[in-house]
């Protein structure tokens, strides 16, 4: 199946500093999206550095005959350590990490994807937008737990607390798996700076609306400053044809 792509990402209207980093690979082969955290400089230090990692493991291994899973989970520990590593050099970036969400497309048709942290795969099927990813927060294990309800997570103080980001050395639950898709389908990968302040019925109804996806992913990033855009805003649109 074929597929088409855009990416943009966009400093919102309250940050000074973009700490979200991005990357498309110019054949389609996969996707990354970073959100850094830690200060200016350590937000935009951990991103920048997760995502180089990640690409550059990927593409290392991508002709090897390592299965996609075990490439995905090696460049996620390498992307940590590369961190932890930075963390070590300069002691004032102690606090940076990162979160990290990848759609690798390597397997004839049934991409993997991976993440830690918040940063977000949805796919769009027909009128149904349905969250691939689930986000490594305390409020998602809190509404798993059903000690809170999805209303309830959304507005609630501890919402971007995370359970896991990359540049911990306690890093235990990277998520990998396979996702379904079919033709017609539309992937977005994005960072909560879209997710907090578009629901997911908003973001759906301008996916279904635009076939473009550089257009696409200008309408969201625009929605999201039209609310208030309090944070950085990235977003990667992929249909699949």
């Amino acid at each position: 199946m074929k597929r088409y792509f855009a990416g943009m990402t966009d400093t919102g209207n309250v940050r000074n500093v973009n700490q979200d980093s991005y990357y498309i690979d110019p054949d389609g082969r996969f996707f990354i999206v970073a959100d850094g955290m830690g200060g200016h400089a350590g937000g935009q230090e951990a991103s920048s550095i997760a995502t180089q990692t990640i690409k550059e493991h990927i593409l290392k291994h991508w002709d090897s005959s390592k299965k996609s899973d075990a490439i995905l989970k090696e460049a996620f520990v390498a992307a940590n350590q590369a961190i932890l590593d930075e963390q070590d050099k300069h002691p004032e970036l102690r606090d940076m990490g990162t979160t990290a969400v990848v759609a690798l497309f390597r397997d004839q048709d049934s991409p993997w994807f991976a993440n830690v942290g918040d940063s977000r795969l949805y796919r769009l099927r027909g009128h149904q937008l349905e969250q691939i990813t689930e986000d490594q927060t305390w409020v998602a294990q809190a509404v798993k737990r059903n000690a809170l309800t999805q209303d309830e997570a959304r507005t609630h103080a501890w919402r971007h607390v995370l359970s896991q980001c990359l540049g911990r050395a306690d890093l235990s639950d990277i998520a990998i798996a396979q996702m379904d898709v079919q033709s017609g389908d539309c992937l977005l990968l994005c960072s909560d700076g879209l997710t907090e302040e578009l629901p997911d019925g908003i973001i759906a109804s301008h996916l279904k609306l635009i076939r473009a996806c550089d257009t696409a992913a200008t309408t969201l990033i625009k929605a999201a400053k039209d609310r208030e855009g309090k944070d950085n805003i990235t977003v990667i649109v992929i249909s699949i044809d």
